[in-house]
């Protein structure tokens, strides 16, 4: 058995900007992921709406920080052996910072957690895959162009960070933008014909990873 952690936002959690609900189980990436790896594989999805790389949002009820978070949950899911992280598309609202190279030092810093954290039983780390989310794009409504101002040219610029930053650390790199597109009811999040390629997409790449 092979147990695989997507450790992600919004996008992970599977939220539906035209229901304003959830998208199906069936129909989120880290689902689509499991039924295309077939039997053997275990995938874990934690998502969180608003969540950061390593960044506080003070405006949350929840701890939306992926940095502070992240250690337990490494703990409460062991033995992993691959973690998928797909994170900042929250670091680009301007409260938070909108800058693609804060975002990341961020997943640097959650590469260092994952390779650094103390595991229960002498565990290993397990491997990681860093996800660029796909570019926010622009939208009519309102309320998300203020939250993401500038976060459409600030996320296109995102990718060739997580690129470089997966060719320094050793760990493995996908252009979630290659293959999916954000919906212009918000701008940032997935429809679910979308979300649905991300996990088809990965399963070629996370075959690899993990030898199956």
């Amino acid at each position: 058995m092979k147990t695989i952690l997507c450790y992600g936002d919004s996008l992970t959690w599977g939220y539906d900007a035209a229901s304003l609900g959830r998208h199906a189980l069936e129909d989120r990436w880290p689902s689509v992921l499991k039924a295309a790896l077939g039997d053997g594989i275990e995938v874990i999805a934690e998502g969180l709406n608003g969540r950061t790389t390593a960044f506080d949002d003070h405006l949350a009820g929840a701890d939306r920080n992926g940095a502070r978070t992240l250690p337990t949950v490494l703990t409460s899911h062991a033995p992993l052996d691959l973690i998928i992280f797909m994170l900042g598309a929250n670091d680009m609202k301007p409260w938070i910072h909108g800058n693609p190279v804060a975002a990341k030092q961020g997943m640097q810093r959650l590469v260092d957690i994952v390779r650094g954290h103390d595991y229960p039983f002498d565990w290993q780390a397990p491997q990681i895959l860093i996800v660029a989310p796909p570019a926010v794009t622009r939208t009519d409504n309102a309320e998300f162009k203020e939250m993401f101002a500038g976060g459409d040219d600030a996320s296109k610029r995102l990718a060739p960070q997580y690129s470089t930053l997966a060719d320094e650390a050793g760990c493995g790199f996908f252009d979630a933008g290659s293959v999916a597109t954000t919906t212009p009811l918000d701008g940032v999040h997935l429809d679910a014909e979308n979300t649905r390629r991300i996990g088809q997409s990965l399963a070629p790449l996370v075959r690899v990873m993990l030898s199956l």
